[in-house]
C-alpha cells in the first residue's frame, strides 16, 4: 500500500507561532495557575477587531484557520497540542505517563529540539506520532483537552479582575461575546440607521409626537369602520322591519319610535306620513266620555295618615314579560307633594338633588319638560306647587292634561287641551289643585302620548297595543286614598324591551287604583328611595342616576 505523505511539520516550514514576549511569559509562569490561564488564552480563537472590539482580541494569540480545516490544524499549530500536556504538567511523576506512549525516537529530533526549549518542547511533539497512529491517538486525546478548558475557563473573569497582573489580556468569554461593550464606538452608518424614521416611527431616533400622531390616526380610523358598520347593519335591520314581512313587528317600532323624544323622525325614513298616520289609528285609545274624577269613589283612611316616617311606605317589584318595574305605596297621600326647581333656569338637576332639596325620602319623575341635550330647566304645559302657579302655558303644546293633587289629598286627572291661562287660574283656584304637573294625550304622526289609564275605576279599552314598549313613570290612588307610584325599565336595559299602556293598565287595575295616569316616560323614568336610586334612567351615561329634571313628585 501506498504511504500517504506525512502532514507532520517538518523544522523547515514550521514557523513560529509564538511571539516571543509571550514565550517569556510561559517559562516565568511555569507550574503555576498563571500558566494555564495563559496557555488556554493562546489555544483560544482569537476575535476580530472591529472598532472599540478590538480591546477584546488576544494580541499575543497567532492567527489560526477556521474549525472546518481542523485536520490541517491539529498537526500545524503547536499551542492546539498544548492543552493536552496542560492536565500531566503539575508534578513531575505525572509527565513520564504522557511522554512514554504519546512520542516515537524517530520523531522527537525532528521537532523537539529546534522548536521549543527545555522540558516543554518534547510535550508539544505529540502531532509527531505514525501517520497510522495519528487519528487514532488524536480523536482520545481531544476530549481529554476539553475538559481542563471548561474547568480553566471559570477562572477567566479572574484574570480581568486582578490588578496585580499588569500585562494580563483580556479575554472575551466565547458564550459572552455576544454582549455589545458599553463604551463600544457608533459607526457614523449605524448612527445614520438609528436616526432614520421608519413608517411608524418605530426607530429609535423617530419622533415621539409623531408616533402618538400616527397611533391617534390609526385608531380613528378603526373606530369609524366600526361605527359605519354598525350604522349600516342597523339602517338594514330597520329598513327590514318596516317593509312588510312582519306587520306586528312593523307597528311596534312605529308607535315605539313616535314616543321617544329624540328619534320621532327615524320612522319617516323608511315610511310615508300616511303610513304612520295609519299605523297610530289602528293602535290609539279611545277617550273616556267621562272626564271628570268622582271624588265619591275616593274615602282617605284617616288611620292612614300620621307622624310616623317612613312607616306607610311599600316597596313592590313588579316582574312583566317585556319591562321590570318597581312600585312604590304610599298609604297617607298627604306626603305626597311637587319639588321643583322654581324659578326655572337652562339646566334642572337629577331626581335625588330634588329629593333632598324638599327634605323627601323618595320620588318619582313628573311632566312633560324641555329634555333636548339633558337640558332639563323648563317645564311644558302647567306646574302648580303648594297651591302656587309656577308655570301658566297650557297652549304650548296641544292635549295637555293636567295631573296632581287637591287639597283634600285626591288625584285629579283633568284635561285642559283649549284652556286659556286665565282658565288654568280658575281651575287651580275651583279645584284647590296644590300640586300638579302636565303631560300630553296625542296620537299623530309626530307624537304617540298617552295620559288615562284609569278613570274611576275604569280601565281605558285598546285599539291593538295601544302603545309601543318603552320605559314608563304612572301614578296612581287606591279607593283607600294611597297613592301608587310606578317606574318601569326598558329601550334594552337588561334586556327588556319596556312596558305598554297595557301593561301599565293592568298593574295599576292589580293593586286598587280607581284613578291612574301616565307620566313622562322614556329616558327621563326615574326613581329614588331613601339615598338610593331603586330606578335609573336608561341612558349609558345615567346608568346610575337620572336626567336633569324641573320637578318631581316626592314623598315627605
Amino acid at each position: 500500500m501506498d504511504k500517504k505523505k506525512n502532514t507532520a511539520p517538518s523544522q523547515e516550514n514550521f514557523k513560529k507561532p509564538v511571539r516571543k514576549s509571550a514565550s517569556r511569559e510561559i517559562y516565568e509562569m511555569a507550574n503555576t495557575a498563571e500558566l494555564e490561564r495563559t496557555l488556554i488564552t493562546a489555544a483560544m480563537p482569537p476575535k476580530k477587531k472591529l472598532g472599540a472590539d478590538a480591546e477584546f482580541a488576544n494580541p499575543k494569540t497567532p492567527v489560526r484557520p477556521k474549525a472546518s480545516q481542523a485536520k490541517a490544524q491539529t498537526p500545524a499549530q503547536p499551542k492546539m497540542a498544548q492543552p493536552k500536556v496542560q492536565t500531566p504538567a503539575q508534578p513531575k511523576t505525572a509527565q513520564p505517563k504522557v511522554q512514554t506512549p504519546a512520542q516515537s525516537k524517530t520523531t522527537q529530533p525532528k521537532a523537539q529540539t529546534p522548536a521549543q526549549p527545555k522540558t516543554a518542547q518534547p510535550k508539544a511533539q505529540t502531532p509527531a506520532q505514525p501517520k497510522t497512529a495519528q487519528p487514532k491517538a488524536q480523536t482520545p486525546a481531544q476530549p481529554k483537552a476539553q475538559t481542563p478548558v471548561k474547568n480553566i475557563s471559570q477562572s477567566i473573569p479572574a484574570v480581568r479582575k486582578d490588578p496585580a497582573s499588569e500585562e494580563a489580556v483580556k479575554i472575551s468569554h466565547p458564550r459572552r461575546s455576544h454582549r455589545p461593550d458599553p463604551e463600544r464606538i457608533i459607526s457614523p452608518e449605524m448612527q445614520r440607521r438609528r436616526e432614520t424614521v421608519t413608517k411608524y416611527g418605530s426607530r429609535k431616533g423617530s419622533s415621539w409626537p409623531l408616533r402618538i400622531a400616527l397611533g391617534f390616526v390609526q385608531s380613528i380610523g378603526i373606530l369609524l369602520v366600526a361605527v359605519i358598520i354598525l350604522v349600516a347593519s342597523v339602517f338594514v335591520s330597520l329598513k327590514l322591519v318596516c317593509s312588510d314581512i312582519s306587520p306586528a313587528a312593523k307597528e311596534l317600532l312605529v308607535t315605539t319610535l313616535l314616543e321617544t323624544g329624540q328619534m320621532k323622525g327615524v320612522a319617516s325614513l323608511f315610511l310615508s306620513a300616511e303610513e304612520i298616520q295609519q299605523i297610530v289609528d289602528s293602535n290609539a285609545m279611545p277617550s273616556f266620555e267621562a272626564d271628570d274624577i268622582d271624588t265619591s269613589l275616593i274615602q282617605i283612611d284617616k288611620n292612614n295618615t300620621g307622624d310616623e316616617e317612613q312607616a306607610d311606605i311599600e316597596i313592590v317589584e313588579i316582574s312583566g314579560r317585556t319591562f321590570y318595574g318597581t312600585l312604590l305605596i304610599i298609604k297617607d297621600p298627604s306626603r305626597v307633594e311637587l319639588s321643583t326647581i322654581y324659578p326655572w333656569r337652562k339646566e334642572g338637576v337629577p331626581l335625588d338633588v330634588l329629593v333632598k332639596d324638599a327634605g323627601a325620602v323618595a320620588g318619582i319623575n313628573g311632566g312633560l319638560y324641555n329634555s333636548g341635550n339633558n337640558s332639563g330647566g323648563n317645564p311644558y304645559g302647567v306646574v302648580v306647587c303648594k297651591g302656587e302657579i309656577q308655570y301658566n302655558e297650557p297652549q304650548q303644546y296641544p292635549g295637555f292634561v293636567l295631573i296632581g293633587f287637591t287639597e283634600d289629598n285626591i288625584l285629579e286627572i283633568i284635561p285642559i287641551d283649549g284652556y286659556s291661562k286665565q282658565d288654568i287660574i280658575d281651575l287651580v283656584e275651583e279645584k284647590k289643585i296644590r300640586d300638579a304637573v302636565c303631560f300630553q294625550e296625542e296620537a299623530s304622526d309626530k307624537n304617540n302620548h298617552f295620559v288615562q289609564l284609569v278613570i274611576n275605576g275604569e280601565a281605558r279599552d285598546m285599539n291593538g297595543m295601544g302603545s309601543g314598549l318603552n320605559p314608563r313613570t304612572a301614578i296612581g290612588q287606591r279607593a283607600d286614598g294611597s297613592v301608587l307610584m310606578l317606574v318601569t325599565d326598558g329601550r334594552g336595559k337588561a334586556g327588556h324591551l319596556g312596558a305598554s299602556a297595557s301593561d301599565l293598565i293592568n298593574v295599576m287595575v292589580e293593586y286598587g287604583a280607581v284613578n291612574a295616569a301616565n307620566l313622562d316616560g322614556g329616558s327621563s323614568s326615574c326613581m329614588y328611595y331613601e339615598d338610593d336610586y331603586l330606578m335609573t334612567s336608561v341612558t349609558f351615561y345615567h346608568s346610575n342616576s337620572s336626567w336633569n329634571l324641573p320637578l318631581a313628585f316626592v314623598v315627605k
